[in-house]
């Protein structure tokens, strides 16, 4: 991996080179670029020049003590881009990933030629505030860790889901600082796609797992982003880019060709 810094932050990447549109991929909250493993791949070999990033506090990036905001992880990508001279990029968020996208295209909606949100709670159902301020309060304690797993496990998977690479995903974020874990999930959750409303210009495709209930308000979304395509994936939970990969890259491949045209 290659690496950046920003204001003394080192910021981790991978890349791959391309003629295509850029592609750009943002893993989730207490994940890294690996989990875009099939989708780098898959773009890669069709010619896309692909980058996928480590954010601040996650992976092989530096972990500051400090608030993780979604603003400032799209003030990261800003900063790449600028950097790595990423033109007109096509955005993929995963879950978090998917929350930053989306600030990032109102922050700077210049640079992005298109965003996708995979299974991101963007605009997410009122029922959601209290149980997850109350998980948050969970996590400042010491059983943080077993707190996160067992959440993790009886909400992200479906039963059907790969044993082997949930308990992978497990690990990976289990591991995480318990300080990251914290301030980026209260930013998550901070994070008004309210906001947004008029300001951002790209389209906008939203994937979503097979969970019930929905991850998001996709009615309410609509009002907010005037180009929005919904796609919903079979027999997968949150981890769909992963589990059903051929589904979520046909889709993402789909909505590519519809933005160049």
């Amino acid at each position: 991996m290659a690496r950046l810094k920003r204001d003394g932050v080192a910021l981790f990447y991978a890349e791959q080179t391309g003629k295509k549109r850029p592609c750009l991929f943002v893993h989730g909250w207490c994940c890294d670029h690996s989990f875009f493993a099939p989708q780098i791949e898959h773009f890669a070999r069709e010619g896309h020049r692909v980058v996928a990033v480590d954010l601040r506090g996650h992976g092989q990036s530096d972990k500051p003590h400090e608030e993780y905001t979604m603003q400032l992880f799209a003030d990261d990508l800003a900063f790449l881009c600028r950097e790595l001279q990423l033109e007109k990029p096509v955005v993929i968020g995963h879950s978090m990933g998917g929350v930053v996208a989306f600030a990032f295209a109102e922050r700077y909606p210049e640079i992005p030629s298109a965003i996708v949100t995979i299974d991101a709670g963007l605009a997410p159902p009122s029922t959601v505030g209290t149980a997850l301020a109350n998980f948050i309060d969970g996590l400042r304690g010491p059983n943080y860790r077993k707190l996160l797993g067992d959440y993790a496990d009886a909400v992200l998977f479906l039963p059907t889901d790969d044993a082997k690479r949930r308990a992978h995903i497990l690990a990976v974020m289990t591991s995480a600082p318990q300080h990251v874990m914290v301030s980026a999930l209260e930013g998550g959750h901070a994070y008004d796609a309210g906001q947004a409303k008029g300001r951002i210009v790209a389209p906008v495709l939203y994937i979503a797992a097979d969970e019930s209930p929905p991850r998001a308000d996709i009615a309410r979304l609509r009002t907010l982003v005037p180009r929005l395509y919904f796609g919903h994936v079979v027999g997968s939970g949150h981890f769909c880019q992963l589990e059903v990969p051929e589904q979520v890259n046909a889709m993402i491949d789909r909505f590519i060709a519809l933005v160049a045209k």
